[in-house]
């Protein structure tokens, strides 16, 4: 739990050890994101309940909980560009594998040498999930046979068997197999990107490459120099990173100005979008061509003002802008309109718990009193002059069944999720109404300019013809 909070800078509480762990204060986590198999608890993509859970599964107090791993970004790449191309390497090498993954981005300040090391953490629970969502076993018994095929014995006569992993997640074929495919993505990337670059998922000595070595400086050493007492390990190991931080430097610099000169050659060469502001102009100019008064002209000038003073606000220059700005403010509506229709339907199915709740608690008193009698004349004539009430209770005592919790419900923790979750859906009925309004404005401007545009291409069609004509 700890090593989760410190990755993702997050406090997080232990049931297990009954400790907090507090990182909220701790620099440089970029975002920190949980990715889960199609079979794992939805419940998982919280952190605290995630490990809680994988904490609950081990009997041991020295069990290994995780698999940990710290993989290095590209500075070449934007903090985007990385974090996209993490997400895609762990969903393709890890989850696919039916692993849950706990993954944060970080960003520290620059080491020495001015060189930066992004970097991202990755934690997965060592014991698999089965398919309906529980903790299986880490390893299996391989038992071992004789030429007979039969079991063999120990001397304490105890079967002798192998624990056998069952799953391949920490193998040394496995891992091999990972970076591979981390450098092969990194390496698509750089071609994608049009730099010469390229990375190496094997060791400096298995790819031949010589490059100063720092040496091994020892924990005395290391105790010496973080008292600030100098060393000469030190001073040599010092050396060494200013030297590799001034060769990576120039290399960056030099693929850098030719990330550069690409980008501005490309940029130059291909066609530009359109200018928002000169089709709305355009707009409203044929607009005003066509009204007979002043006051619809000035109207026309007034709606145009608006509209422009929307985009700038909006920061959308092209119809590129546009087009994207609505895809965007699309997807946030849809999203908000499904997670308010989750909460909707929880809300009645708490509706609906809180109604069995009260025929429960409305009928227990005459059901109390049924049992108490003792004659079966008595019991026949009082069930019959309380059929309707026992009717309902017994029917609530079976829906209800599943939720008894040491003989209580939980129905006061029912009423506070419930208007939790009204408050949350009045929230984004909130959110949703300017976001309708700021659609509903671009759609009308998306229209103005299709417009224009769709004239601009028939008068160049006619162009075109005419020229064709004029040819033969």
């Amino acid at each position: 739990m700890a090593s989760a909070a410190y990755r993702a800078g997050e406090k997080l509480h232990s049931e297990y050890y009954g400790e907090i762990s507090d990182y909220t204060r701790k620099g440089g986590v970029i975002c920190s994101e949980i990715l889960l198999p199609s079979h794992a608890p939805s419940e998982y993509t919280d952190r605290e309940t995630l490990w809680n859970a994988v904490e609950k599964a081990e009997r041991g107090k020295k069990a290994q909980l995780a698999y940990s791993f710290d993989i290095a970004s590209q500075n070449e790449f934007s903090m985007q560009e990385n974090i996209a191309l993490a997400r895609q390497f762990l969903l393709k090498s890890f989850v696919s594998r039916g692993m849950v993954v706990d993954f944060a981005v970080h960003s520290p300040d620059k080491e020495d040498g001015g060189i930066s090391n992004p970097h991202f953490h990755v934690m997965c629970p060592i014991r698999p999930l089965d398919e309906h969502g529980r903790w299986g076993n880490k390893q299996r018994r391989e038992y071992v046979l004789d030429e007979h095929g039969e079991r063999i014995l120990d001397e304490a006569g105890n079967y002798v068997f192998n624990a056998v992993p069952t799953t391949d997640w920490g193998s040394p074929d496995t891992l091999e197999h990972w970076r591979q495919a981390w450098a092969d993505l990194c390496n698509a990337k750089f071609a994608e990107k049009g730099l010469d670059c390229r990375i190496d998922h094997r060791s400096y000595a298995r790819q031949g490459i010589e490059q100063i070595p720092t040496v091994h400086e020892g924990p005395s050493v290391r105790a010496m120099e973080a008292k600030g007492i100098r060393t000469d390990k030190g001073d040599f190991n010092r050396w060494v990173r200013k030297t590799n931080a001034m060769l990576r430097e120039a290399k960056n610099k030099i693929t850098s100005l030719l990330k550069w000169l690409k980008a501005v050659k490309e940029e130059l060469s291909k066609p530009q979008p359109p200018m928002l502001n000169d089709l709305l102009m355009t707009y409203y100019n044929n607009r005003n061509n066509g009204a007979y008064s002043t006051k619809a002209k000035t109207a026309n000038l007034q709606r145009y003002a608006d509209a422009f003073r929307f985009l700038q606000e909006k920061q959308l220059f092209t119809t590129d802008d546009l087009d994207a700005a609505l895809h965007s403010m699309q997807n946030s509506i849809n999203a908000m309109k499904a997670s308010a229709g989750e909460k909707q339907s929880r809300i009645k199915e708490l509706d609906e718990l809180l109604r069995m709740a009260q025929y429960y608690v409305d009928g227990k008193p005459a059901a109390d009193k049924l049992g108490s009698i003792r004659f079966e004349k008595a019991r026949q004539k009082y069930k019959s002059e309380h059929d309707n009430t026992l009717r309902t209770f017994y029917m609530a005592e079976r829906k209800l069944k599943p939720y008894f919790k040491d003989g209580k419900m939980p129905i006061t923790a029912w009423r506070r999720e419930r208007e939790r979750l009204e408050q949350e859906y009045k929230d984004i009925q909130t959110e949703l109404s300017p976001l309708y309004a700021d659609v509903k404005r671009l759609w009308a401007i998306h229209y103005n300019i299709y417009e224009v545009q769709h004239e601009q291409e028939r008068q160049q069609t006619q162009l075109r013809s005419r020229k064709n004509e004029i040819e033969l």
